[in-house]
């Protein structure tokens, strides 16, 4: 085994020199160097495709499983050497001039994506987005798929899911969300007017870092930064980046995006140390230097932190009194009620990241709607802004007034990750059926999160989650815990409990 760590750990430097680019040019980088930042990045994936289908990782990887092959199968050695083979099985299959395309596309699309958006022009970007999708549909055409070539898409991203999983998963979702949607829509609206004042941008991101901070983010091993879209990405557990944006009259943007992209980084931050620069820090398929064990499992994590303790009573108990310090003037007139209120308001908008918990999953089924038909060809790129907006008025009855507000909102695209959305409501459940079981076996857990304490909570998420890394899937850290994959019926419950409580019995 020590000649596969050797070589792995080397592999993880390759991909973690990787994310250093991306998040540079996401937050600092310049838009001119867009062409040459997409040939850098291109140039140390091929490296890191080179390194995985070498004789020597070969050679190790078929050492390392027959010396493992009789142990526990999870065995965290057995599982690194299993891991670096599937791995070496998926590369074999993909061209090395596809991978190179994809990566250079990736940068250039995320240049195009920025401009398109801030010019509110879907035209701009659909030549790049095509040329996505065709890439897309080639590496699925060498991976092979059964079914759907969607299937291969999401696998990368959620391993076990398939269109056809999605689509029933979907379907039985949308059928407990809406009569508690209808409910909770059909209740007096609270004041929201607060919201949409003039709230400086350093101030959003002092309260928005101070909080970060409090929820257990390390500042020795982490930092805040801006971006248009945010996201989270780390250089092993030892540095783990964050960003949010800072909307200058939509105060909920810079709290909430900055809490869950806080849940991300803890997530990264707990990995256990001896899995630093190892396969269970490693997507060896995705070629992404990450402890997370699958997109799904990291976005319960945000989700858990910025919905069910973030937008909590208690939560806002402990931090509004510093909130309206922040803001004196904009919260003068606001009580810690109002705030709670408005921040848990259902009023279904036009913006996935700024959705109520109950149409959230309504923008989810969307995209993965269309990323199925751009798949399976049955949906033209050109002809996305039409099917978005006509999908929004039908479920959501809003009208989209420009491509900033629909189909540009969100940067995956660009980057390539078309099979990544599903992942956001499989966290969304994830997470549920997480605090559910909290719930019941560690009652001390929500006693000290209604005093405004986390330490209790994160304890047991690393010990259940964070310290595994890559070395568990999602389906058997929830089976650890008794819950099966994709059971909507704890998400139900919680939505029902909080909005729609008549409908609480009757949600699973």
């Amino acid at each position: 085994m020590n000649d596969l760590n050797i070589l792995v750990a080397r592999l993880n430097d390759v991909l973690c020199a990787v994310n250093t680019l991306v998040w540079d040019s996401r937050t600092m980088m310049p838009k001119g160097g867009a062409e040459t930042r997409g040939h850098q990045i291109a140039t140390l994936k091929g490296i890191a495709r080179t390194m995985i289908l070498a004789p020597e990782m070969r050679d190790s990887v078929a050492a390392a499983m027959e010396q493992t092959s009789g142990r526990d199968p999870f065995d965290p050695e057995r599982r690194a050497a299993e891991a670096v083979h599937a791995a070496i099985l998926h590369h074999e299959r993909i061209p090395a001039d596809l991978l190179r395309a994809q990566a250079e596309q990736s940068t250039m699309a995320g240049a195009a994506w920025a401009e398109a958006r801030a010019a509110a022009d879907f035209t701009l970007f659909r030549p790049y987005l095509e040329r996505t999708v065709a890439l897309a549909r080639e590496q699925a055409e060498a991976l092979g798929y059964q079914d759907h070539p969607y299937d291969p898409m999401v696998a990368i991203f959620e391993p076990g899911e398939t269109a056809a999983s999605l689509g029933a998963f979907f379907k039985d979702l949308r059928t407990g969300i809406l009569p508690i949607l209808d409910a909770a829509r059909g209740r007096s609206k609270p004041r929201t007017d607060f919201l949409y004042r003039d709230y400086p941008e350093a101030d959003q991101k002092a309260f928005a870092d101070e909080t970060a901070r409090l929820l257990g983010l390390d500042d020795s091993r982490s930092r805040l930064d801006t971006t248009v879209h945010p996201f989270e990405i780390s250089f092993t557990r030892n540095d783990v980046r964050i960003t949010s944006r800072w909307v200058r009259n939509y105060l909920p943007m810079s709290i909430f995006g900055s809490i869950h992209e806080t849940g991300h980084a803890l997530y990264e931050l707990g990995a256990d140390p001896s899995i630093t620069r190892t396969v269970h820090a490693t997507d060896m398929i995705g070629l992404y230097a990450v402890a997370g064990t699958s997109f799904g499992m990291h976005e319960s994590q945000s989700r858990l932190l910025e919905n069910h303790v973030g937008r909590s009573p208690a939560f806002w108990a402990q931090n509004f009194a510093r909130l309206r310090d922040t803001f004196p003037n904009q919260l003068a007139d606001v009580s810690e009620g109002d705030f709670i209120a408005a921040v848990n308001r259902v009023e279904p908008g036009l913006i996935r990241v700024e959705a109520d918990e109950l149409s959230y999953d309504i923008h989810i089924m969307l995209r993965v709607e269309i990323e199925m038909a751009l798949m399976d060809g049955s949906l033209k790129v050109t002809d996305i802004p039409e099917v978005w907006n006509a999908a929004i008025q039908r479920d959501l009855g809003l009208t989209v007034p420009g491509d900033d507000l629909g189909c540009l909102q969100d940067v995956h695209w660009s980057s390539g990750y078309i099979g990544s959305f599903p992942t956001y409501t499989i966290g969304n459940v994830t997470a549920a059926q997480i605090m559910a079981h909290l719930d019941a076996t560690r009652p001390d857990i929500r006693q000290e999160l209604d005093t405004g304490e986390t330490a209790s909570l994160r304890a047991a998420l690393g010990d259940l989650v964070w310290r595994h890394g890559r070395s568990r899937s999602r389906r058997e850290i929830l089976d650890t815990i008794g819950a099966a994959p994709n059971d909507p019926t704890a998400y139900l419950d919680y939505l029902a409990g909080k909005f729609a409580p008549a409908l609480a019995s009757s949600s699973a």
